[in-house]
């Protein structure tokens, strides 16, 4: 395919039985020059075949069928049985080189179960592949789990792979099972360099120790810090990461807060952050969020189970923060939560003695149920008592507002707890660098929006393991697309997606978005191929990601 021409197509004038004919001979190329490069830089068809190899005389090596996987949930993310025609639709042969006829559901099987057993050496290597290419910190890492939910039985999982349980999965979908996932990202653009999956039902919290030495591995180093959520914090985890030279910053659950531990706080008396948060940067200063800070130290104690001569208490540093906007949002909650129960708890009390709640034990039944149902049950006071004349039951309940005032005063507040010593980062330092976690979470947004992890169709845990690592693989060249894009881009200047759409950090879903409508006229016996690029914006974003699509990914192996 060399020789193709990258500039916009200029007709002459030809027949219409002519013309007809070049339009369903296009074929779509989008993204997939941008793709193949960027797994080109990776390395992923090398690092799957190095690790599978497969016999000198296949038509098609692992590498390839995953790295066309990869594309394709990029692209146009679907079941695997209709990649094959997917890859006939789009530009995948002169790209990749390809035959479309090849990517067959049974072809596309075998490679997943060929990298399944080799997943951790896969993954580690294109990791510090990623790290070393593109020059990534992983100074600071962010770790969250997610979970995935599945159709079918699964009632007879290989033990050699994560298995599909029931558990607490993030979509509600509880009459489903499901596997989990765990993604580490850096702090610059929250690259993806390490992922794992794990059982159904694995506890999140039981899963950091190794992660945290996956990561140790991919990054070559030994000092990190590793940013979570409360399932971080276990006195196991923090003993294990203290002893790994890995420090940590998480959010102390709300369960494990000591009672009356903000009781009475004034957050005047703590130290302002200057912190301001995304959502409020167009914002006038005094409608934005504030953030105040106070020191303290938290022992962490070893659990009664653990063995007494290897159980030394830690001391940790711990964080109180009160946020404004964190307490305007826990007090209209309340507030919304006080309503509904009240309303439903007046309704109660007509209806009382009625064929709705005959008994007093319905009457009971059901004030319970408001209770639990609107979280009120520490602030309601409910009686049920008799009518002396007509002997139905008659309901009275009230909140006890002093209880309700002791909860107030505690909105805004909770606590981060770290080790990362004092002169690394102070109290406010602790705060800005933990305020970075959601970057993970947006990852998940992505894997379960652009690249439509959720809901799969696979009969085995060995290929659902394998096709969430592809999943993730296609994450990580996702966020480098766009980390490229947005560093390329000199201070001040934008890029026109379209009227009214020019942000300054274009996300990689406008940046794919864009680029899907470049187009490949194959070549003929009498004329070569054409690459029909629309507009001045895809040659820029080509320009920004130093990708020329007039050289195929696969005359460049």
């Amino acid at each position: 395919m060399s020789g193709l021409s990258g500039q916009p197509r200029h007709r002459s004038r030809r027949g219409r039985a002519e013309m007809v004919s070049e339009f369903v001979l296009q074929r779509r190329l989008g993204a997939l020059p941008v793709i193949a490069e960027f797994c080109r830089r990776l390395d992923i068809a090398g690092v799957v075949d190095r690790a599978c190899p497969v016999r000198s005389d296949a038509y098609l090596t692992h590498g390839q069928v995953i790295e066309a996987l990869v594309a394709n949930r990029l692209t146009s993310p679907a079941p695997l049985w209709k990649v094959e025609d997917w890859a006939r639709d789009w530009a995948v042969e002169e790209v990749f080189g390809v035959d479309p006829g090849a990517l067959n559901d049974d072809r596309i099987a075998r490679a997943l179960d060929a990298i399944a057993p080799e997943l951790e050496q896969i993954t580690g290597s294109i990791g510090a592949q990623a790290i070393s290419a593109f020059g990534l910190s992983v100074a600071q890492m962010h770790w969250d789990m997610t979970s995935i939910s599945l159709f079918g039985a699964f009632e007879q999982a290989e033990p050699e792979y994560p298995a599909p349980k029931y558990g607490h999965p993030k979509d509600r979908r509880t009459d489903l099972k499901q596997v989990q996932a765990g993604i580490a990202v850096t702090r610059d653009e929250g690259i993806p360099l390490f992922h794992r999956a794990y059982d159904g039902g694995a506890g999140e919290v039981s899963q950091v120790v190794q992660a945290m030495h996956g990561l140790q591995q991919i990054a070559g180093r030994r000092e990190m810090l590793l940013i979570g959520d409360s399932k971080l914090i276990s006195y196991g985890n923090v003993s294990a990461m203290r002893e790994a030279g890995v420090t940590f910053i998480a959010p102390l659950a709300a369960a494990k807060v000591p009672a009356a531990l903000f009781a009475g706080l004034d957050p005047a008396g703590g130290r302002l952050v200057e912190f301001v948060a995304a959502r409020d940067a167009g914002k006038p200063a005094e409608r934005r969020a504030a953030y105040h800070v106070i020191e303290d130290v938290m022992v962490l104690t070893a659990p009664k189970k653990t063995n007494k001569t290897c159980g030394a208490p830690i001391t940790v540093r711990r964080i109180l923060v009160h946020s404004t906007a964190h307490a305007q949002g826990q007090a209209a909650a309340r507030a919304l939560k006080l309503a509904k129960a009240r309303d439903e708890l007046d309704r109660l009390v007509r209806t009382a003695g009625s064929r709705y709640h005959p008994a007093a034990a319905d009457v009971s039944r059901r004030a319970e149920e408001i209770a639990r149902k609107r979280r009120v049950t520490g602030y309601l006071t409910t009686t049920v008592t008799t009518c002396p004349a007509t002997g139905k039951p008659v309901f009275t309940w009230a909140f006890d507002q002093r209880t309700i005032d002791t909860d107030a005063s505690a909105d805004g507040w909770y606590a981060l707890l770290t080790t990362l010593p004092p002169e690394q980062a102070d109290a406010a330092e602790v705060l800005i660098r933990y305020k970075g976690q959601p970057v993970v979470e947006r990852r998940y947004g992505d894997i379960k929006g652009p690249l439509a992890i959720a809901p799969m169709f696979l009969k085995h845990n060995r290929r659902i393991t394998a096709l969430i690592s592809v999943i993730c693989l296609a994450l990580l060249v996702f966020c480098l697309i766009e980390r490229q894009v947005r560093n390329a881009l000199l201070p001040g200047t934008r890029l026109l997606f379209h009227p009214g759409n020019s942000p300054d950090r274009p996300t990689a879903r406008l940046i794919f978005t864009a680029l899907e409508r470049i187009r490949l006229i194959p070549a003929t016996a009498t004329s070569p191929p054409q690459i029909l690029i629309p507009d001045l914006l895809q040659h820029r974003l080509l320009a920004l990601l130093d990708v020329d699509p007039t050289r195929p990914r696969w005359l460049t192996l």
